[in-house]
């Protein structure tokens, strides 16, 4: 996984900086979405690689499935992927450039799974909470797993926070354990 992110990088950054240039950000996320989701429908998984396919074929029927989503940049972003064997890296490449959009534009997305589901005031004081500790404006994804307990786990970038009646439980006991 390590490696692709590696691969992909240098592509992500090469459209994030071209976004940025055009003013485009959001258009530029919703164009590597479709891709990325095009890229990963098996039937395409299929033609990349396949060396009865030829570089233009695979160009132009990859071109032709996103319609009218591309402009020139977003053809030759994809014709250079294909020219160097890249195209599977659309759902890692789409993922950095919004973690580049997330930080440019000064938003983080934060995960919280909880044991029940949260209404609007808990959402937001989460929200508000997480903003004061990261100075950055929060996008909350909810889930809910009935597993923890009670409490929830949230996870934003590289913090974790486990406030789960589950994960006290395990804290606890290898406490004990020890």
């Amino acid at each position: 996984m390590a490696e692709k992110t590696t691969i992909a990088r240098p592509y992500a950054e090469a459209v994030f900086k071209l976004a940025q240039q055009q003013e485009n950000l959001k258009d530029w996320s919703d164009r590597l979405q479709l891709c990325a989701a095009i890229a990963s429908n098996p039937e395409m998984g299929s033609l990349i690689g396949n060396p009865k396919i030829g570089n233009e074929q695979l160009t132009g029927l990859f071109i032709e499935l996103c319609g009218d989503k591309l402009d020139d940049y977003g053809k030759n972003f994809i014709a250079t992927l294909i020219e160097n064997d890249r195209l599977d890296l659309l759902p890692e490449i789409a993922g950095l450039y919004e973690q580049a959009r997330a930080d440019a534009e000064g938003v983080i997305t934060a995960e919280v799974v909880s044991a029940l589901p949260l209404d609007d005031a808990q959402q937001k004081k989460i929200a508000a909470s997480l903003k004061k500790r990261l100075g950055r404006d929060v996008v909350l994804e909810c889930e809910v797993d009935e597993s923890l307990l009670g409490g929830a786990v949230i996870r934003a970038g590289d913090l974790v926070i486990d406030g789960s009646a589950k994960g006290q439980i395990e804290r606890l006991s290898h406490v004990l354990l020890r």
